[in-house]
């Protein structure tokens, strides 16, 4: 008589070591190469007994192991690093094994028994099929759940850490400012004495020393000024004074002040506001500040030609500055980040600008979003840089 459990039963052994080997050679299964005898069978057994009850018509019993073996196999093959794919082959190559190793038996068996056989078997490796997937996908969810808190709490320690690292660095800085402070005064006291002396040639050695540690010191200055400034509207904290002004003044008393500076190194300042709105919203002094630091860097990077500076009254309530030079332009490769600090464009590496603290246009770029502005620039090597500024009418 016909047994399909029995025959199952006899050949569990064949198939587990046929399975095994078919897994091995299978390239599209590599995590399967770093696993151990044990852990590559590990809850096969017991699926395969399951599938023994099945077929000696145990009822639910057998279903009942089958889904506890391949939960089982889903969550541990989801510890050892496989994929969903990879459990995939897992379960083709089981299925095709057992037809495989049963085959010369079933077919001895009568039609309606061997399609008994296959329905059955195919029924029991589909539902470890569900089920395997099923804890593999609760699994994974609980890894990614865990991955998720680490990273929520890494984030937290390093924006504490941050913070305190820049709430140190403003610390230090304001520290810093003092005896700094004192060394420019001092310094600037013995210049004008040493001028003063009666023995000039004497003196000359130390007027230079005086005038480097001067140089310097109004440098570290400048630095730590610039720092304190950019932490400042990183962390949020700069305060804007709100008012309605004459935009044209501004750019007038900014003008004012970068002049000799052009006119230095002859060069032309073409000033145009003959379209620039009549009044803005806006906080003068962080506006002047922006159109210093941009102005200053078209002198100090322009050797010859001239600085344009145009204001126009833009549409939906805008306005904007634009501002030229035909100086020694930007890299493209370096426009996505001289708005980084301590970043300088490698334009001209023989050039060394010993006034640059390399934090000016980052400055700027935070100045700018905090006054609902946007800037974009536009360069090319030996032929100049233009910077366009827009702001909305009222803040």
């Amino acid at each position: 008589m016909f047994n399909a459990s029995e025959i199952l039963t006899d050949q569990i052994d064949t198939i587990l070591e046929r399975w095994k080997i078919a897994v091995r050679q299978d390239s599209r299964i590599e995590s399967s190469d770093d696993l151990s005898e044990t852990a590559l069978k590990d809850s096969m057994p017991v699926l395969l007994n399951g599938m023994v009850k099945a077929l000696a018509h145990q009822g639910n019993e057998s279903y009942e192991i089958v889904a506890s073996a391949s939960l089982e196999h889903g969550s541990a093959r989801a510890h050892e690093g496989y994929n969903a794919a990879e459990i995939a082959w897992e379960y083709q190559i089981l299925r095709r094994t057992i037809f495989s190793v049963l085959e010369p038996q079933l077919l001895q068996g009568s039609p309606e028994e061997i399609l008994r056989t296959i329905r059955t078997l195919d029924a029991v490796i589909d539902e470890a099929i569900s089920q395997c997937y099923s804890s593999y996908v609760q699994q994974r969810v609980k890894e990614l759940e865990q991955v998720r808190s680490q990273l929520i709490m890494t984030n937290q320690e390093l924006t504490r850490l941050l913070r305190t690292s820049k709430d140190s660095l403003a610390y230090m800085a304001h520290e810093l400012k003092t005896p700094l402070t004192s060394i420019i005064g001092y310094s600037d006291l013995f210049l004008r004495q040493q001028k003063q002396a009666v023995d000039v040639q004497a003196t000359v050695p130390n007027l230079r020393n005086i005038e480097r540690v001067l140089q310097s010191g109004r440098l570290l200055l400048r630095l730590i000024n610039d720092a304190l400034e950019l932490s400042s509207c990183d962390a949020g904290k700069i305060q804007l004074n709100l008012a309605c002004i004459d935009v044209k003044q501004v750019i007038k008393d900014v003008v004012a002040t970068i002049e000799p500076l052009a006119k230095a190194k002859d060069l032309q300042l073409k000033i145009e506001c003959d379209r620039a709105p009549n009044q803005i919203e806006t906080d003068i002094f962080r506006l002047q500040q922006i159109l210093t630091n941009l102005l200053s860097n078209a002198v100090r990077y322009t050797d010859r030609g001239f600085i344009q500076l145009e204001c126009l009254n833009d549409a939906d309530n805008r306005w904007s500055i634009i501002i030229s030079d035909t100086g020694i332009g930007i890299p493209q490769k370096d426009l996505t980040r001289i708005f980084e600090p301590f970043t300088r464009a490698s334009s001209n590496p023989h050039r060394r600008d010993e006034q640059s603290t390399g934090l000016g246009l980052a400055i700027v770029a935070r100045l700018i979003k905090i006054l609902q502005g946007e800037i974009k620039v536009v360069s090319q090597l030996g032929i100049g840089s233009t910077f366009t500024i827009t702001f909305p009418n009222e803040i």
